[in-house]
């Protein structure tokens, strides 16, 4: 055994001054026991609150038993990364409906690559100091808890939003995770919660996605609807959606932790293609080469093209009847997909009957 293994307590110290090193603000080290958390997730799939995400249900126990994900995992390391690139004035550009309002974290690169890199990094430091273990690096791509696992390790508690919530840095960050076979001393578990009375986020859901507090039905989600959904937008919701054409950040811009939010020291992170400031007409306009191109290493082709024109569609539904706002819907009339046509329709139908 090296010496670094016969002193687990200065193994963990040095892996989270590594993982600070490599960006991470916070690094915490759980256990693998999440029953408190499996019990939550299977009632909320047994709702069926998880619509079209079949993924989330798919994969058994493995999700909430990080051993039964990667065989031999005895620990896994929690790192979470601030993403907010500055004061990017979302709640004025929320109130300019003919702007598009696209969600903070998905302004700059996509952070899936950067983070895994970071990750990735942080095993090979460890393992250059110990000699060979094992491990498996996870960025939100593989049946992970890992809200559950941050709170375990210490990283805050997941609020009524259903988002993890830090006092020193609220929620606009990244999580991620490191499993290891190694019995590394645990972090104290975040056992309290500091949500207290407050119900700011579940009155502010333009959808009224929360069921009650902790509990977030996805199928009204406006992240959901605009990101993972692939028909359709219901009919009933396109009004409650306002200009959000990706994703949507409402619960966290009203939480009140989120004042000790930290600004990001990633350049990555920051908006690119002017896209944290862009009208709707503008962005509907784009065709598919300067979506593809504008949109490279992105967040946004998450949506794809096609999506990307069905909600930018419902957001000029809602914008003021400008002539640039119309004259982009009557474009787009004869589209070749279904789907965009059907969404152009029902918005110019809005502006018919607020005109009528």
């Amino acid at each position: 055994m090296s010496a670094s293994l016969t002193d687990l307590p200065a193994l963990a110290q040095s892996i989270k001054e590594w993982g600070r090193e490599l960006g991470f603000a916070h690094v915490g080290i759980a256990g693998v026991d999440l029953a408190e958390h499996e019990n939550h997730l299977e009632r909320w799939l047994a709702a069926g609150y998880h619509g079209e995400m079949e993924y989330m249900g798919a994969h058994g126990s493995k999700r909430s038993h990080p051993d039964e994900l990667v065989p031999g995992t005895l620990r896994v390391v929690s790192l979470r990364m601030d993403y907010l690139p500055g004061d990017t004035q979302m709640a004025q550009l929320l109130a300019q409906p003919e702007k598009a309002y696209i969600s903070r974290y998905a302004l700059g690169r996509d952070y899936h690559k950067l983070v895994r890199k970071r990750v990735q990094h942080l095993a090979e430091r460890i393992q250059k100091e110990i000699g060979p273990f094992g491990f498996r690096a996870f960025v939100d791509s593989a049946p992970v808890l890992e809200k559950a696992i941050a709170e375990q390790a210490g990283l805050g508690w997941i609020g009524k939003n259903t988002l993890l919530l830090n006092r020193k840095a609220g929620s606009y960050f990244f999580l991620s995770e490191l499993f290891v076979d190694l019995p590394l001393p645990v972090d104290e578990a975040q056992a309290t919660e500091h949500c207290g009375r407050c119900s700011a986020c579940l009155d502010i859901c333009p959808t009224k996605a929360f069921v009650g507090p902790y509990v977030l039905d996805a199928r009204k989600c406006i992240s959901y609807l605009t990101i993972e959904l692939k028909s359709a937008i219901p009919v009933e919701l396109r009004s409650m959606i306002g200009n959000r054409v990706f994703g949507c950040d409402d619960c966290q811009i009203v939480c009140p932790w989120n004042r000790f939010a930290k600004q990001t020291a990633e350049n990555d992170f920051k908006p690119r293609h002017g896209l944290d400031n862009a009208g709707l007409a503008e962005l509907f306009l784009w065709d598919e080469e300067k979506f593809l191109a504008s949109t490279e290493g992105s967040p946004l082709r998450r949506a794809g093209y096609e999506r990307w024109l069905r909600n930018l569609a419902v957001g000029l539904g809602n914008a003021p009847s400008t002539i640039p706002v119309l004259e982009a819907l009557e474009a787009r009339r004869e589209y070749p997909s279904e789907l965009v046509r059907e969404h152009v329709e029902w918005a110019l139908a809005q502006h018919a009957h607020r005109a009528g």
